[in-house]
């Protein structure tokens, strides 16, 4: 039997579909689950692709149905999952074997295996692979880290499998050691945040302007022809527009208000703490996210405080929401890279921020028309913040009136805008030359003798305090 040029381990949704996607893209390859009969089921299920998939019943057989020098994928659960995969499957393979975890690992963790993998003498990847189940089978978003090496091995199958942008392959090489998982982990964060944002403008609509679902649904479809064309537009267009099979209501509005996570975005939110790259909108989204699942609480909080928002009795227009999500996410975005070249520069990866933007085109939930424009931008000067580059300055000099109308309009109404409103806060530091931490650090000087700079450069550095408290 003709050997596979890649294997892959673990056949749930996403490894099942990565696996149809390479054997469509003419790359043979052979598959391996822990569950025998989900093997035998994919591999009965997979058409005409079945000629290009070699079902393997054991990690040997796995093993000598690829070609050497091996690469094989892991699509198990991040975590302890990993750790056991590879451990057992290290032994069989050769020092030339690549393994690649392509799972939603924290870069903690990829970082750890990376350097055990470097102390035995073997290479190691860790791959992020964002666009769900959809992107995994026709084309996803793919970013590499480990040796380039490694990388340059994989890259012509994980460029085939990759989404297109204009022609251009939406993967690429992000930096040694875990780089890969962290970009992935950050644009996750991103993820948290744009939703967030949407989720908040369709609160304004729904609560604050009485719109029924079909009504914001093409207020969304409408912003999605313009400069918020993105995938989360689109689908938010779609889940307002769909309809309950079993009661014929919007679908909207059968579904509980409580949002589930699976843990990067509260990952994006603790690494950017360490790294003092504030991300403000995440960790607000996140934030959001925990608050929704207090049921109990908010339905206690209501009965105490007063029913809810106000209606906004036309104070809000249309043109404004759409304003303020445009510079929200441009905000966000700004965050999002700052916090990446922080980290590669704390970690010495050299993560090629320009790439990320290009990657994020097509293939991944956050995917935008904007990302182009932040590509271009990021090229010009990768050190320079995305609000001050010419593009982006001048879409916020329009638009972050808006952001502060909607803002403003909503606190009064009572309505809860914590993305925006963190964007907002962030933004007016970022443009004020003096702020307040001239305070801060006379009070950190009073208690702890902590010290301070002076604007006139003197050699004074505590204040007339006397005896500190």
């Amino acid at each position: 039997m003709q050997q596979a040029e890649i294997g892959l381990i673990g056949l749930g949704v996403m490894g099942a579909a990565l696996a149809l996607n390479i054997a469509e893209k003419g790359h043979r390859i052979a598959v391996w689950n822990r569950t025998t009969e989900v093997t035998r089921a994919f591999h009965a299920g997979a058409g005409e692709l079945a000629a290009q998939i070699v079902p393997t019943e054991s990690l040997e057989g796995l093993v000598a149905a690829i070609r050497a020098p091996r690469a094989i994928i892991l699509m198990v659960p991040a975590g302890g999952a990993v750790d056991q995969q590879i451990a057992a499957l290290r032994p069989l393979l050769g020092p030339d074997d690549l393994i690649i975890d392509a799972g939603n690992a924290n870069y903690n963790d990829t970082e750890r295996r990376s350097a055990e993998a470097e102390a035995a003498g073997v290479p190691f990847i860790g791959m992020g692979v964002s666009g769900g189940e959809e992107g995994a089978r026709h084309g996803p978003a793919i970013m590499g880290g480990g040796p380039r090496a490694a990388w340059d091995r994989i890259a012509p199958v994980m460029q085939a499998i990759a989404a297109k942008y204009q022609g251009e392959a939406c993967a690429t090489w992000m930096g040694p050691g875990g780089a890969g998982h962290f970009v992935k982990t950050v644009h996750n964060g991103i993820e948290y945040a744009d939703m967030q944002m949407i989720a908040e403008v369709y609160g304004l609509m729904r609560d604050g302007m009485g719109q029924g679902a079909a009504e914001i649904a093409s207020v969304f479809e409408g912003w999605n022809e313009g400069v918020l064309k993105s995938y989360l537009i689109e689908i938010s267009g779609k889940v307002a527009r769909a309809t309950d099979p079993a009661t014929g209501a919007a679908m909207l509005d059968v579904i509980l208000d409580a949002a589930g996570q699976k843990g990067t975005g509260r990952w994006t939110a603790i690494e950017a703490q360490h790294l003092a790259a504030p991300v403000p909108v995440i960790e607000a989204a996140v934030m959001a996210r925990n608050v929704s699942s207090r049921l109990t609480e908010r339905a206690a909080g209501e009965a105490a405080f007063g029913a809810g928002p106000e209606a906004l009795q036309g104070e809000l227009s249309l043109d404004e929401l759409e304003g303020a999500l445009i510079a929200g996410k441009i905000l966000c975005y700004a965050q999002g890279f700052t916090m990446l070249d922080a980290a590669s520069k704390s970690f010495g990866w050299g993560v090629p921020l320009p790439e990320c933007a290009r990657v994020w085109r097509e293939g991944c939930i956050i995917r935008s028309a904007m990302l182009d424009e932040m590509a271009q931008a990021l090229s010009e000067d990768p050190a320079r913040n995305l609000i001050l580059a010419p593009a982006f300055t001048a879409y916020l000099q329009k638009h972050h009136g808006a952001l502060r109308r909607v803002v403003a309009t909503a606190a009064l109404k009572g309505h809860a805008l914590p993305a925006l409103s963190a964007g907002l806060a962030w933004f007016d530091l970022m443009r004020t030359s003096r702020g307040t931490a001239n305070m801060l650090q006379g009070q950190r000087d009073f208690f702890g003798a902590h010290g301070f700079d002076r604007l006139d450069g003197k050699d004074i550095h505590h204040g007339p305090w006397g005896n500190h408290a």
